[in-house]
């Protein structure tokens, strides 16, 4: 059984996701893949990983980087996986290439290299938005490009790192 519980935010209405225990899911309402991960089977019901996801996104969303994370529980392939596990040790403040995703999977696969566009598949399916930080993924030259909330979305979220 999955739960849901919402959060209103500064960007917008924002849907959490449970599996009871652990957060799956986090969107903003109206972004592309808008709870994809989620079964059809679901309630609404406050829990207490959606407090602390709630707790999480209040201190983000006043400007500070949160010192602890709520239990993450991600639904994808292996290779999805293999990415959002790369995008989760983005730094706060900080920015990563597609391309620069893309060397760092081909190096721990052994491989000579990996399409950056199946990164950015990736990436754009992260189900935990904002805690796993999708939004500080660039363009090779730095632009703002591709996100399943929306680039002024993104744009936000970067300008409240300081980016």
């Amino acid at each position: 059984m999955d739960y849901i519980f919402d959060y209103d935010s500064p960007l917008g209405a924002i849907t959490m996701a449970s599996d009871g225990k652990a957060l799956t899911g986090l969107w903003f309402n109206d972004q592309k893949y808008f709870a994809y991960t989620l079964s059809r089977d679901h309630i609404k019901k406050p829990l207490p990983v959606f407090e602390q996801t709630a707790l999480w996104l209040d201190i983000y969303f006043s400007g500070e980087e949160p010192d602890f994370e709520p239990e993450l529980a991600l639904r994808g392939s292996e290779f999805r996986q293999s990415v959002w596990r790369v995008l989760r040790t983005i730094p706060y403040g900080r920015t990563i290439t597609y391309g620069d995703i893309a060397r760092l999977i081909a190096a721990e696969r052994g491989l000579p290299h990996m399409s950056a566009q199946a990164v950015g598949g990736a990436v754009g399916h992260n189900p935990i938005s904002i805690i796993v930080p999708c939004h500080r993924v660039v363009g090779s030259d730095g632009s703002l490009t591709g996100y399943a909330g929306g680039i002024d979305k993104k744009r936000r979220l970067l300008e409240l790192e300081g980016i």
